[in-house]
């Protein structure tokens, strides 16, 4: 990418917004709110729309009507439910392309990766659907004869569900198909960043709520800011808040939602790391390398942000990924070939320019990448590749943006070491051609996040497996596996079928 977009492509985003949200039946004009957000498109840089923002008594509003909602829904048997997530998929798969354009227009995605992360949507309500007849609970054997001890699994109410620009839908959708099936209603606050996208993947969910006869109120859009969405946090009627953010904001997020005993889903940063052994298939690992750090132009939080490579062979990847990264194609997203979009803001562009200066005052080279290309208010950027002494404070802090640092060892002992001594504990991987290597990254004592990968990268999860990461990362698990556990209350049940009334414990109380 060269020189700087025409003009005329902010006017083009702006008519492509407005055309895909009219397939999608949507009116970001209805949201609640008397207030004025603009959205900005980091493709130009410039704003394609404009929406309504709510302040605190909306959002108390919509609160209100969300938990009517859930009084209704809750008492429809679970493979009901499942009927409109079912017809939600459908949906979504019809309108694909138009959800794409807006993830492309408001996030930067590139589109393959904007379609995928629709397509993330369409399988999470497959797998929901599934999960609408398995909501099952245990039995165990009671200790007292001619009764029977078991689990039950009960709807929880509104979930809170708070999201960030770089998932702008898919991220509620693991939310919302899972929640949806198990019997809740929801209210979802996007990133004041990325509403479109939010605004037609409702008007879907309206639409196939409608055609089934689901009850109205079951998922509102909110488009506020933090002091806005106060009530999420706050009330009691929303028993679960899901967040996706910052670790700042999840430091803020969940005192406050615990302050009320309330319960929280977390996904907060990543400082993910690949461990690349001396029998790594290299080819290999320079491919999953260089999709999971600069994918999404660094951006993910499962983007990979440190290598730590064995000493005999770091030489040879360093050279390799560096001539990978001056062959990606940076620019308009829209456009073929293109492999690296734009960073979201130009805030990103600041930090990403202190992180590389404090890593050279460490004494880090650069070895590729980090300029920017082009010129014009979209920010683009060449990924950077900085080989690092050690592992100093900027290598153990996140900065979201394409910087991949590079850091040797000698033996296993010392990477996993090194992998697990950051704050963050969301994805890892490494790359071995030894089982035992494998094995031992994969044990208790190896990597310490909450997903651990061999021999792929670090980014580009599936919807079967809980998604979620330890330590700053929050502890939260979404989507697949037996997540749903979590937007659900647990009952504890005994029923006595027998004509006596025998303790627990052999306790004999009273005659």
């Amino acid at each position: 990418m060269t020189g700087t977009l025409a003009p005329t492509r902010t006017a083009e985003l702006r008519e492509r917004a407005a055309a895909a949200l009219r397939r999608c039946g949507a009116d970001p004009e209805a949201l609640p709110g008397t207030g004025r957000i603009e959205v900005v498109s980091p493709v130009t840089g410039e704003a394609v729309a404009t929406v309504p923002g709510a302040g605190t008594a909306d959002v108390e509003q919509v609160i209100d009507r969300a938990h009517a909602a859930f009084l209704e829904w809750r008492t429809v048997p679970a493979p009901v439910r499942g009927r409109l997530v079912k017809r939600f998929g459908e949906l979504l798969a019809a309108h694909q392309d138009a959800l794409a354009d807006l993830v492309g227009i408001e996030a930067g995605k590139i589109v393959s990766e904007a379609r995928g992360e629709v397509q993330e949507m369409i399988d999470i309500c497959d797998l929901a659907v599934g999960l609408s007849r398995q909501l099952e609970g245990r039995t165990m054997p009671s200790e007292r004869p001619g009764h029977r001890l078991m689990e039950t699994w009960h709807p929880l109410g509104v979930v809170g569900v708070i999201s960030a620009f770089n998932f702008p839908c898919a991220v509620w959708a693991w939310n919302a198909a899972i929640a949806l099936v198990c019997g809740n209603a929801l209210v979802w606050k996007p990133s004041e960043r990325t509403p479109l996208v939010a605004v037609a993947a409702a008007a879907l969910l309206d639409r196939a709520a409608r055609e089934i006869g689901a009850p109205d109120g079951l998922n509102t859009v909110v488009v506020t800011d933090a002091d806005g969405a106060a009530p999420l946090l706050d009330s009691p009627r929303v028993p679960l808040v899901s967040a996706t953010g910052s670790e700042r904001m999840g430091a803020a997020v969940a005192p406050r939602v615990a302050a009320r005993f309330g319960r929280t889903i977390l996904e907060l940063g990543g400082n993910n790391a690949a461990v690349v052994a001396p029998s790594a298939d290299l080819d290999l690992a320079v491919r999953g390398i260089v999709f999971s750090a600069a994918g999404t132009a660094g951006q993910r939080c499962t983007t990979l942000r440190r290598i730590i490579v064995h000493e005999s062979v770091a030489d040879t990847v360093v050279e390799r990924i560096a001539a990978a990264y001056r062959s990606l194609t940076v620019g308009d997203p829209f456009e073929p070939g293109t492999l690296v979009g734009p960073l979201h803001s130009p805030a990103a562009h600041d930090r990403m320019r202190e992180a590389l200066a404090e890593a050279v005052a460490d004494g880090g080279t650069v070895v590729a990448g980090g300029e920017r290309v082009g010129a014009g208010p979209g920010v683009y950027v060449r990924p950077a590749l900085v080989r690092m002494p050690g592992q100093t404070a900027v290598v153990r802090r996140e900065t979201f943006a394409p910087i991949l640092y590079v850091l040797t060892y000698r033996d296993l002992a010392e990477a996993i070491a090194l992998h697990n001594d950051v704050p963050q504990g969301l994805s890892s991987s490494i790359f071995t051609g030894d089982q035992r290597e494998a094995e031992l990254f994969l044990a208790s004592d190896g990597s310490d996040c909450g997903i651990v990968n061999v021999n792929i990268g670090t980014s580009g999860a599936e919807i079967g497996g809980a998604f979620g990461g330890e330590k700053t990362t929050g502890g939260g698990r979404e989507s697949g596996s037996d997540a749903w556990r979590g937007y659900m209350r647990r009952a504890t049940n005994t029923v006595n079928y027998s004509r006596d009334l025998p303790l627990a414990q052999g306790v004999s109380f009273g005659a």
